[in-house]
């Protein structure tokens, strides 16, 4: 048998399992909206752990992550920050989020903005930026499952067919169980993409270089502008420690806006359950250390991948490992990828019917639901779209996207927080925000001091927020209690 044969194989076999799952899942789930959409608020500690960090660890840090390591070296390490700093602050933000789902019956972002800032237009804009911002993530999720199937049997499976596969297979069940689909495949692809990073990532120094302490000082010797932070661009210049600490920043305060992300603090089973959630979160971030030393172990490494994102997948096959631990790899790969793309498309779908078409018409359950299922079909179609275009870089498409998400952190907080915020602050806010952000994104030249258009966005919108909501009548005290107190 031809060794990609076998490969494809094992690709075949965990697919399958994957599927499995993702349709056994569903079997206690109500058909209500409120199960498709957030498991019945069901989720334990376990699947609330693997839910969270394999939704957040993606095709992005399996693949993305080392490319950068590889090309930009000490520019990766922002991964490794944001992670804690963005996840920290739901400790206290997330059980506030879920106590006002179960009194109200969220299950969206939006719908807690809008509870407290009620506002039909308000929903709908916060519905068509996740729809905005969701399509470059899934794209990035489809085509590091291509880049991954295409390299591993030798072009014969090419990146087309590859993400059409895996991403038809998410789509299925993601149809078929929704969140909980969602939650025990993620449990499943986490375990397996942990082992496989920490396996590759300890066994790829020791067999190039004798172990990871050699490894760095034959970099030291012969790249040392790798090891110096912040590290490079993606042109190989000095990347600025304004770029490098506003990435940080943005993707920091980025992080649980996702929807698809703080939608699961309506689908824990209590608050102790969150915090528990937050508290082992790094963790699971660890796994994040061999998938960086798979990317430096790359620097010295003989013959050149066709892009940097490629580098990872290009060292298993040249390093001539058997065909079964390449399969496996592939597998987890497509872990990362998978576990993170049927979040997104999900989280899509629901927020688009929930916050967009629902504000302004009314649906039965069953309606929503088939609604919600075509633009589950509609998201990862277009994505798939955007996946086949070879110039995409994961790691800039996934930082384009934080730009807009970052800007629903401010209403967010003080629907929470803030008494004196108002429906016009909020709004006005989010528009000029979105606007700037989206300014310095088509002009970077003009970004002062190199920062990250989604914090030079914030730095107008919270100002604008506070300015307007000062300027408008203050909201009724009653409302305002049943959020804040």
């Amino acid at each position: 048998m031809e060794r990609w044969v076998f490969i494809t194989i094992i690709i075949a076999i965990y697919l399958a399992v994957t599927l499995t799952i993702g349709l056994l899942a569903g079997r206690k789930q109500t058909d209500s909206v409120a199960g498709y959409v957030a498991a019945d608020r069901s989720f334990g500690l376990l699947v609330m752990y693997f839910v969270t960090g394999a939704s957040v660890f993606s095709a992005f840090a399996f693949l993305g992550g080392p490319g950068w390591a590889y090309s930009q070296g000490a520019a990766s390490f922002y991964i490794l920050t944001y992670g804690a700093l963005g996840m920290a602050p739901f400790y206290w933000v997330g059980p506030r989020i879920a106590k006002l789902g179960r009194r109200h019956g969220f299950v969206t972002q939006a719908q807690l903005i809008t509870g407290r800032f009620p506002s039909k237009g308000l929903s709908a804009l916060i519905a068509v930026l996740s729809l905005i911002a969701f399509v470059p993530y899934v794209t990035i999720q489809m085509r590091g499952a291509g880049i991954v199937i295409e390299a591993v049997t030798d072009g014969h499976v090419p990146l087309w067919l590859g993400a059409l596969v895996a991403y038809g297979i998410v789509i299925a069940y993601v149809l078929s169980a929704g969140a909980m689909a969602v939650g025990w495949t993620n449990t499943f692809q986490g375990i397996f993409m942990i082992v496989i990073a920490w396996s590759l990532g300890l066994y790829l120094p020791y067999r190039l270089y004798g172990g990871i302490g050699p490894m760095f000082e034959g970099i030291r010797e012969a790249r040392p502008e790798l090891l110096v932070p912040p590290g490079l661009t993606a042109a190989g210049e000095p990347w600025s420690w304004g770029a490098y600490s506003t990435f940080i920043l943005v993707s920091a305060v980025g992080l649980m806006m996702w929807p698809h992300l703080f939608m699961k603090a309506f689908t824990a089973k209590n608050d102790d359950t969150l915090r528990r959630t937050v508290i082992l979160f790094p963790t699971f971030q660890l796994f994040l250390i061999p998938v960086l030393l798979i990317g430096f172990s790359g620097v010295l490494f003989a013959g050149t991948p066709p892009s940097a994102d490629f580098i990872l997948p290009f060292m298993i096959l040249e390093t001539d490992l058997p065909p079964l631990v390449v399969g496996l790899f592939c597998a987890g790969a497509l872990s990362a990828s998978m576990s993170t793309g049927d979040a997104l498309l999900h989280a899509s779908a629901s927020v688009v019917v929930e916050d967009g078409v629902m504000q302004f018409t009314k649906l039965d359950e069953r309606r929503q639901r088939s609604l919600m299922q075509a633009l589950v079909l509609l998201t990862g179609a277009t994505a798939y779209w955007f996946a086949l275009d070879p110039h995409s870089s994961l790691v800039l498409l996934l930082a384009s996207a934080y730009g807009i998400i970052s800007q629903f952190a401010p209403p967010v907080i003080a629907a929470l927080y803030w008494r004196r915020a108002t429906t016009s602050g909020a709004v006005a806010g989010l528009v000029a925000g979105i606007a700037v952000a989206v300014f310095f994104w088509q002009n970077p030249a003009l970004k002062p001091f190199d920062m990250h258009e989604g914090v030079i966005g914030l730095l107008v919108h919270i100002p604008v927020l506070v300015g307007v909501s000062l300027a408008t009548p203050a909201q009724d005290g009653r409302h305002v209690a049943a959020y804040v107190d």
